[in-house]
């Protein structure tokens, strides 16, 4: 079950890495087409009607159509991820079982007379089921099953496309044979399952909705911080085994967490009504940023200070090679939100110190953040790029989102992780990098500049990693999300230890999931390193 999470886990981040780029462009184009900033700041480029007013209005509407088609992309990550065998086939095969199902869905509810028109609901056993209905891709009024739908039509697929993909007909119908046979099976089973979810998915949906509910509840009675709390210390502790993606995006992308009309459209789940609200300029549904906010503080300001923390205990004869390893961790922290590298180069040599400090402090920044009303969201992580374009922006353009918490906070923060982590070093004798003679994690400029390159050679790292996975007969499938190479081998007992990756192949760590999954932590190398293993590995 771990080795298959794991998987999903691996599976998501295609589509949540398209977003910082579509967030980027609707933080932009969403915060200088706002009338009241223009309005403020007297900028007479930027009035309506203008080239540079068109152009950013474009600009938004590029970005919202990211954010409106998740379910689709959803859909072919699925495929994509767990194909074992022409992926291309695969991707083509859940996008027509995506947009067959929908049409299924929606030409059942009409024909059976299921809709609603007075109140847009749908009547089942008498009962109605009120924002299930939705317009996907040109499909008008088909259920509103956001990612879970390209979940369901891409898990679906990718069943039938590993069964399948090399399937052999009679010689009469060879040419539709192997992979072409896929799209064919596919959208016959996306026309079955989509008339029995019409049947089945107003109550899940209904389900979800209460969830939504419930959460929204604690939030108007005052109780939401709870819920933010505990957010935030599972979201930290499912890091080290890379299963957060799979936690936290019901909350982000579904009812799960929350509903809100924005401008007539129903949106569903955090970020979505987060970014259908910055799209729209009715910032009075920011409210939904708990499930975000709280990352801001210990990314920016906390874990900085953590790394600068380990340098001050470091031998004098290593503070140099150790301030540059802590610095690039910290500041890509501190920029982009991209925590691992620095959460996993004091995991390993320390579990407590992650989970009795790291944890409860994370957790905590969720639970002050929504105390405090701060409404600032995110695209994938909190990091400094994220909280300028939607926090200050936003912020200093007349929306009452408290952004100023968040540096204000940061400076309780960072001094609170500083303590903290010197104390608990020094009390514990924790080896971190270049302390009492403990190895310096580093990897060489000409490694990294390899590494960012798909068609580079750096042929002995890439060598070495596959012997350390066992060799090319142990290794199934190599993949990588954003900060980390997911490997799936035959026996995970002849994978290298972690003391080899850290010391000899430049990991932050290795997490073994289960008997077959890998993780080798190496930060932003990592999707560098995966293409080279693949090249070698001849896939």
């Amino acid at each position: 079950m771990k080795a298959f999470f794991s998987k999903l886990s691996q599976a998501v981040m295609l589509p949540i890495a398209l977003l910082p780029a579509a967030g980027i462009m609707l933080g932009l184009g969403g915060s200088f087409t706002n009338q009241s900033m223009i309005d403020a700041y007297q900028i007479g480029i930027l009035q309506d009607g203008t080239l540079l007013n068109s152009f950013l209005q474009v600009m938004t509407a590029a970005g919202g159509i990211v954010f409106a088609n998740l379910p689709l992309m959803f859909a072919l990550a699925i495929a994509i991820g767990f194909a074992r065998a022409e992926k291309g086939a695969a991707a083509l095969a859940a996008t027509i079982a995506y947009l067959v199902m929908n049409v299924a869905i929606a030409k059942t509810l009409t024909v059976a007379g299921m809709v609603d028109t007075t109140n847009n609901t749908v009547v089942l056993m008498g009962n109605h089921y009120a924002g299930v209905l939705a317009d996907v891709l040109g499909i008008h009024n088909t259920l509103s099953m956001g990612v879970f739908g390209g979940l369901i039509a891409g898990g679906i697929t990718v069943i039938l496309h590993n069964k399948y993909h090399d399937i052999k007909l009679p010689e009469f119908l060879g040419f539709f044979g192997g992979a072409r046979f896929v799209p064919i099976i596919s959208a016959f089973s996306a026309l079955f399952y989509g008339i029995v979810l019409v049947f089945v998915w107003p109550y899940i949906g209904a389900a979800f909705g209460s969830i939504g509910a419930m959460l929204g509840e604690m939030t108007a009675s005052g109780h939401g911080y709870i819920a933010s709390f505990i957010f935030g210390i599972i979201e930290r502790a499912l890091i080290p085994v890379g299963l957060h993606h799979v936690f936290y995006l019901p909350l982000w992308q579904t009812e799960i967490g929350g509903t809100a009309e924005i401008a007539g459209h129903v949106y569903k789940g955090t970020q979505n009504i987060f970014f259908g609200s910055l799209a729209n300029g009715d910032y009075s549904q920011f409210s939904s940023t708990n499930f975000m906010s709280g990352k801001f503080t210990f990314m920016m300001f906390g874990l900085p200070a953590a790394a600068y923390a380990m340098y001050t205990v470091a031998d004098k004869e290593n503070k140099k090679e150790v301030g540059g390893l802590l610095f690039s961790v910290a500041l890509t922290a501190f920029l982009t939100g991209i925590t691992e590298p620095i959460e996993f180069t004091f995991l390993f040599l320390s579990a407590p110190l992650y989970y009795f400090i790291h944890v409860p402090l994370a957790g905590l920044s969720f639970m002050l953040m929504d105390l405090l009303n701060v409404k600032v969201g995110m695209t994938f992580s909190g990091g400094f790029i994220d909280f300028s374009l939607f926090g200050m922006l936003p912020g200093l353009t007349g929306t009452e989102n408290h952004w100023y918490y968040i540096p204000l906070l940061g400076l309780i923060y960072g001094p609170v992780y500083f303590l903290l982590f010197r104390w608990f070093i020094l009390k514990y004798d924790i080896k971190t990098p270049g302390r009492k003679g403990s190895a310096v994690a580093v990897v060489r400029k000409q490694d990294y500049h390899a590494s960012k390159a798909v068609g580079g050679a750096n042929d002995s790292q890439a060598d070495e990693m596959i012997n350390a996975l066992g060799g090319k007969d142990n290794i199934v499938d190599v993949d990588a999300c954003i900060t980390r190479l997911r490997i799936t081998v035959k026996n995970g007992d002849l994978v290298k230890d972690n003391k080899y990756w850290t010391e000899h192949l430049g990991a932050k760590g290795l997490v073994k999931i289960g008997n077959t999954g890998i993780q080798a932590i190496y930060g932003a190398q990592a999707a560098g390193f995966k293409a080279q293993i693949n090249a070698k590995l001849g896939k």
